[in-house]
């Protein structure tokens, strides 16, 4: 859906752009845990614990 006022971008020139991004966030995440290992530390071990007692269901199942 276009957004008023910006034009329609071509999906190649958006799959680029966000690949950009993705590999500048993962860069910029990679610094962070370097410098702050304490933290990284633990917030891979919360998305651990997230991980292990998220409920995996099938769709429909309650």
């Amino acid at each position: 859906m276009p957004r008023p006022g910006h034009p329609e971008e071509p999906d190649a020139v958006r799959r680029r752009r966000r690949a950009e991004f993705l590999r500048e966030l993962q860069e910029a995440q990679a610094l962070r845990d370097r410098v702050r290992p304490r933290r990284a530390r633990n917030a891979r071990l919360r998305q651990q614990h997230r991980m292990r007692t998220f409920r995996w269901t099938a769709p429909g199942q309650s």
